[in-house]
Parts: C-alpha cells; sequence; structure tokens
C-alpha cells in the first residue's frame, strides 16, 4: 500500500485592512494629490477616520449632542474642508452619494449648519468599547472592509486620491502566499496567483482610467516619496512597494528595496550591462550552459549588493573573501533534490558561494543561474 504525507494549510484572505488615523490626516493635508471627480473612497474614509469607537458628548454652539460608536457629529464647515471642497453644498452632495450607496446615514441640524453621520456597519469590522470617554481623531486606528472598498472603487472612475488608498488597502507585508512580500510591503490584489505582478490595462480597468494616466499616475507619487514603481520588460508587468508603509503600520524602519532582489524573487531574468558581457578570448566555453568570468563576476557583485541591503554587513567589508564553486549534477538531484535535466528545458547552473573572514568560513549562499536566450547578450 503506497504510503502519503499530508500536508494541510490554511488559506487566509484577510477581509480588513487596519488605517492609522494620522496617516488619513497627511493624505488630507496633502494638497497635490487630486480628490475631485473620484469614487467616494476617499470621503468614506475620511469619515471612518472620525467615527467614534465609544460613546462621547460633543456641545456645539451651546447644545450638548450623544454621538454613540460609529457617529460623529460636527460643523458642516469642517467636513467641506475634510473634503477638501470649496463650497458646502458639494460636501453635502458628497454624503447624498455615500448615503444612496447605503454606506451611511446623515441628518443636518442647526438650519444645515450642523452634520450627524453614522457608518453602517460600523460594529461588524471595529471593536465597541462599552465605556463612555472623548474619542481622539488624530491618533490609533480603525479598520476598513476590504470588499466594501472595492466595492466603491468599482462604482465610478477613480481620483488620485482614491488610488493611493486602494494601494495601501491592497499592500502585503510578509505573507508566505505572495511572493516577495517577504522583501518589502509590496501591492497584491489578492487574484488568487500569489504574483504581485502588475500591469497597467489591470490597474486602468480597475480604476476607470486610461494606461497613459495611470503611468503618469504611479511615476508621481514615486516621485513624491509616497511607493517605489520597479518595471520589467516584457509582459511581466510591474511591481509596486509602498514607501513609509511600515513606519505607519508597525512604527519599524522602512527597508530599501532593490529592483534585482525582486527580480530575482519573482524568477525575471535579470539582464547584465553590456559592458560586463563582453566575452573574452578563453573565458567562454562552446557549451550552451556555460557562463563567462566577466558576467559570474557582475552576478557575485549584484548578489553582495542585495545581501548587504538585507543587513549582511560583512558584504561591505574589504577583508571579507568570496569564493565560488560549482556544483555537479549529482549535487543538484541528490543533494539539493532538485529535477533531472530535461531536453528543450533550460538547464540551470548551481554554484556554491562561500564568504571567508581569514581562514573561516561564515556565510555560505546557493546561486541559481539559468540561460534562456542565446543572443550577443546573455541574462
Amino acid at each position: 500500500m503506497p504510503e502519503y504525507q499530508l500536508e494541510l494549510k490554511q488559506i487566509v484572505d484577510y477581509p480588513r485592512c487596519r488605517i492609522y488615523r494620522q496617516f488619513i490626516q497627511t493624505l488630507i493635508a496633502d494638497r497635490s494629490i487630486r480628490v475631485s471627480g473620484g469614487s467616494g473612497l476617499f470621503y468614506f474614509t475620511v469619515l471612518c477616520n472620525y467615527a467614534n469607537f465609544r460613546t462621547s458628548y460633543r456641545r456645539i454652539d451651546g447644545i450638548s449632542y450623544t454621538v454613540y460608536p460609529g457617529e460623529w457629529i460636527c460643523h458642516l464647515s469642517e467636513l467641506t474642508t475634510w473634503f477638501r471642497m470649496r463650497f458646502q453644498y458639494q460636501a453635502v452632495s458628497i454624503l447624498d452619494k455615500l448615503q444612496n450607496q447605503h454606506l451611511i446615514t446623515y441628518t443636518t441640524l442647526g438650519r444645515g449648519k450642523v452634520v450627524k453621520f453614522k457608518i453602517k456597519g460600523w460594529r461588524k469590522h471595529n471593536t465597541v468599547l462599552d465605556y463612555n470617554a472623548p474619542c481622539q481623531k488624530d491618533t490609533g486606528f480603525f479598520f476598513m472592509s476590504i470588499a466594501t472598498a472595492t466595492e466603491i472603487i468599482s462604482s465610478e472612475k477613480c481620483s488620485e486620491m482614491d488610488c493611493i488608498l486602494d494601494l495601501w488597502l491592497s499592500t502585503i507585508y510578509n505573507d508566505e502566499q505572495v511572493k516577495g512580500s517577504d522583501i518589502g510591503p509590496v501591492v497584491y490584489m489578492r487574484n488568487g496567483t500569489g504574483n504581485p505582478l502588475l500591469g497597467y490595462a489591470q490597474l486602468a480597468e480597475r480604476w476607470g482610467i486610461s494606461k497613459a494616466t495611470v503611468g503618469r499616475f504611479l511615476k508621481r507619487m514615486e516621485t513624491m516619496g509616497y511607493l517605489s514603481l520597479m518595471s520589467f520588460p516584457g509582459t511581466h508587468g510591474s511591481v509596486i512597494y509602498l514607501q513609509n508603509y511600515l513606519s505607519t503600520m508597525f512604527q519599524v524602519s522602512d527597508v530599501m528595496i532593490d529592483k534585482d532582489e525582486v527580480a530575482m524573487t519573482l524568477n525575471i531574468k535579470i539582464v547584465l550591462p553590456e559592458k560586463d558581457c563582453i566575452e573574452e578570448p578563453g573565458s567562454v566555453s562552446k557549451d550552451n550552459s556555460s557562463v563567462s568570468n566577466a558576467s559570474m563576476e557582475a552576478f557575485v557583485e549584484k548578489v553582495a549588493q542585495i545581501l548587504t541591503t538585507q543587513g549582511f554587513s560583512c558584504f561591505r567589508c574589504k577583508k571579507s573573501i568570496y569564493k565560488l564553486y560549482p556544483l555537479s549534477d549529482d549535487c543538484e538531484e541528490s543533494v539539493i533534490g532538485g529535477p533531472p535535466f530535461r531536453e528543450g528545458f533550460p538547464r540551470a547552473e548551481r554554484y556554491k558561494l562561500a564568504v571567508s573572514c581569514g581562514d573561516k568560513e561564515i556565510f555560505h549562499f546557493e546561486l541559481k543561474l539559468t540561460l534562456i536566450g542565446r543572443s550577443d547578450r546573455r541574462t
């Protein structure tokens, strides 16, 4: 009777995202990002940002109002400022739109000068506290439903602020089911593939704008320091990493993202510069699977740069010695456990990289190189 080993793993798809109030306050204050003509995600997020977690009381124009969890009361002029509108009737029109989408309910008081609104389904995604106390609006966080945000995004054309929030809500960090998320906070649209590669056409369809507008928006947001955009040749697409995400969400230092490290993680080819690919006489074998000495030096240098960004400080030391050992086919199959070589498929070369400090080897790494094309340039 054959024996099998069963591995059971739960696939978790988080239904909500934590959003810090300070981040929303930063977006409200950033006048360089346009909000007009949007789907309403930004406006709904602003209302959630001011909603209560507990019952409190607020006095406006000499009258004390009771504000329950998921509610808030304010002057219409305040709401107009948060929405970054010029006129109060524009803010009321936004409230009407959100109410027609069954996202909120609201009433006007004090002859239309005061607005009291309530977020529908607040208790489902946010913990309600039993005791009564004032609720601060510039500290702490709240939870946003991913399904609700997706419905709002799909309703109409998105503004730049809507797009920023959509990227923030779609970001995954250090999840083994999503490639590249261990390197840094990466945008992943939860399509079930585990691959964060995105095309401009995909984002254009999601946001209801043109591909050219998507490209201009992403490049401008990168210049402003909101994200790191890494585009790869051909039909691979782009990978988006958010800057300041770790410091905002987890209060830890943000990490530097290296494009070649992302390419290695996603199994995207690395193209060497022309000067590194000049084949000198005697440096390349006639075997299709061989790699030139100049190319190997370039690969080792790139690996050293990547490992340095990951915290291996020895790679910055001039006393470190690097040694590269080729691994035979026997090592590949019996020791490493890789599949045997098959005709017609790209053959991978494996190398052992040993890093020594004096006479003592301190690190061992394995390099895998696959030649995917034969031309004047090697990859």
